[in-house]
């Protein structure tokens, strides 16, 4: 994989390179993470976000509320522009309420920077949208209102109103990067913000994440497959991309709104797992698991 070290100030720990698959990503320096590693942020966007949350439907509903969609891990910006490129070719329907979260925003300043923004999908009213957001911290116009939250999660969750969301893009780095991001008391405060009928969408299938899903009191289910990556690359510059795929997360307030729940299958394999719970599960986390509604 090729790099092309950042020149913009504020994304100086961020590069963008191309991955041995074609596609461009966005890799941050400090922890050897990319973002949509292997087959780029537009597909995985797609394919892992917007579709399996029927995004288009939901927004195309009669609904005099606004569709609250949570961005967790804004990183250089993919998913929040997918969501709002889809608010945009709706001919009419719901108000797009996008609320995204991270530390920073420098690994979108280095996306929007004019010779990557093509590659990331940044052009147009999407590439002026991104620039007031990192300007004004928002923006707003006929189909969808966008903001960003800075500040570490979970605590930055508190700011969103109890049973308030619809939609999540949980998309942070990895446990092994950022692990608190990943724990029961992580996803116990994206709980508390979810509201009847929402569902949250993430990369991991790793069976510590669902299971703390499992813990903070959300139904789960398996996602859509996707190319599979080592969670530790062979070295920070060049990681090597496995050829198995594997299989992403669904979680929902109700299970009926999974496709797919997690079986009595998992939950045997659960007890044989030497990774299955996240660090601050409790001690009586398998009775707990065992007892979910959805495995009754």
């Amino acid at each position: 994989m090729t790099g092309t070290r950042p020149t913009l100030e504020g994304a100086l720990d961020c590069e963008v390179v191309t991955t041995r698959s074609g596609a461009r990503a966005v890799r941050d320096r400090l922890t050897g993470e990319l973002m949509h590693p292997v087959v780029g942020p537009a597909v995985e966007a797609e394919r892992l976000y917007v579709s399996p949350s029927r995004l288009r439907d939901r927004l195309a509903a009669h609904d005099a509320r606004p569709l609250l969609l949570l961005d967790v891990g804004l990183g250089a910006g993919s998913n929040a522009l997918a969501a709002w490129k889809v608010s945009a070719a709706a001919t009419r329907g719901r108000l797009l309420e996008l609320i995204s979260f991270d530390r920073s925003l420098g690994a979108l300043e280095l996306a929007l920077a004019d010779e990557h923004a093509a590659d990331f999908g940044f052009e147009g009213a999407g590439r002026e949208a991104a620039r007031a957001l990192v300007r004004d911290r928002e923006h707003a116009c006929e189909h969808a209102r966008w903001r960003c939250v800075l500040g570490p999660l979970p605590d930055t969750l508190d700011a969103i109103a109890e049973a308030s969301a619809d939609v999540v893009f949980w998309d942070p780095f990895s446990p092994r990067a950022n692990p608190s991001l990943w724990t029961t008391r992580a996803f116990s405060a994206l709980r508390r913000v979810c509201r009847r009928g929402a569902t949250v969408h993430t990369y991991s299938g790793a069976t510590a994440t669902r299971s703390a899903m499992l813990l903070a009191g959300f139904a789960v289910g398996f996602g859509p497959s996707i190319p599979s990556i080592p969670s530790s690359p062979s070295s920070p510059s060049t990681p090597s991309i496995a050829g198995d795929d594997r299989q992403a997360t669904v979680g929902a307030v109700d299970v009926r709104d999974l496709d797919a729940p997690l079986d009595r299958r998992w939950l045997e394999r659960l007890g044989r797992s030497s990774a299955a719970f996240p660090a601050d599960a409790p001690a009586d986390a398998l009775e707990l698991v065992r007892a979910a509604p959805q495995f009754r």
